[in-house]
């Protein structure tokens, strides 16, 4: 389970700038969830899971996975227990290597650094199976440099590669947003894919509001540092597109848009 208890995050305090972003946030995530987060530009979606992932600090109060409180551990250590794919699918892979290279450090994830070779010719035919399972080919391009695929085949490595080790919850930061819309099928097919065969406690920031009524069990939608929106289980199933359609234009007009 993670739990964000009473969450208070500033961003230039103490200055005529100030801005809240967090004021006694609170969440909790049951383990097994695959959780939506929708919401307008500044709603706090990216900095929420920036904070899970501790690529921000908090200002006041806690964040735990299952009884260990993490609040003050650094991003590094909290990346063996979380799988991030972000929206830029340059920042999940590294262009200059091989997909192989890339396979292997991935696989490597958590494990000692020691002089060896950064390659086991033993796990090539896993990491072939593993591309086959894309539908994309890439099995067969294991010498190819990464930054010469396309932005979704990159996305598709990307989500394989953040799954590879075993993690305790993936994170989606809007993971679909740079990509075609046939491109973003593929890849939310492939998500739904291993998140269901994992099992994996998921969180997905995405603006395609299909998707957020399509995937996952529990959406959250995110306004001004609140959850405004929160349906789990049947609740969630019941939601249409057009409910939040709804409530965005509320909010637009609430705000004065």
């Amino acid at each position: 389970m993670l739990k964000l208890n009473n969450i208070n995050k500033y961003y230039n305090a103490g200055t005529v700038n100030e801005m809240c972003l967090f004021q006694d946030f609170n969440l909790s995530v049951e383990e097994g969830q695959f959780v939506s987060v929708v919401g307008s530009n500044g709603s706090g979606k990216t900095s929420m899971l920036n904070i899970i992932c501790g690529s921000i600090p908090v200002d006041s109060g806690t964040i735990y996975i299952g009884k260990e409180n993490i609040t003050r551990m650094p991003e590094f250590r909290r990346q063996r227990r979380i799988g991030r794919v972000y929206q830029n699918p340059a920042m999940g892979t590294c262009p200059h290597m091989t997909i192989l290279e890339n396979m292997a450090l991935a696989d490597n994830k958590n494990k000692p650094f020691n002089l060896r070779r950064g390659t086991n010719k033993k796990r090539i035919d896993f990491y072939r199976e593993l591309l086959s399972s894309l539908g994309l080919g890439l099995e067969d391009k294991l010498q190819v440099k990464v930054g010469v695929l396309s932005g979704g085949q990159r996305q598709a490595m990307a989500l394989l590669m953040s799954t590879m080790t075993p993690i305790e919850f993936l994170i989606l930061d809007e993971h679909t947003a740079a990509l075609d819309p046939k491109t973003a099928e593929v890849i939310m097919e492939l998500t739904g894919q291993i998140v269901k065969e994992k099992r994996l406690t998921t969180i997905m920031v995405t603006h395609n509001l299909r998707y957020a009524v399509e995937y996952g069990d529990r959406l959250l939608m995110m306004h001004q540092g609140h959850a405004v929106i929160d349906k789990a289980g049947s609740e969630k199933a019941s939601v249409r597109i057009e409910d939040l359609l709804e409530r965005f234009n509320a909010i637009s007009i609430e705000c004065g848009n």
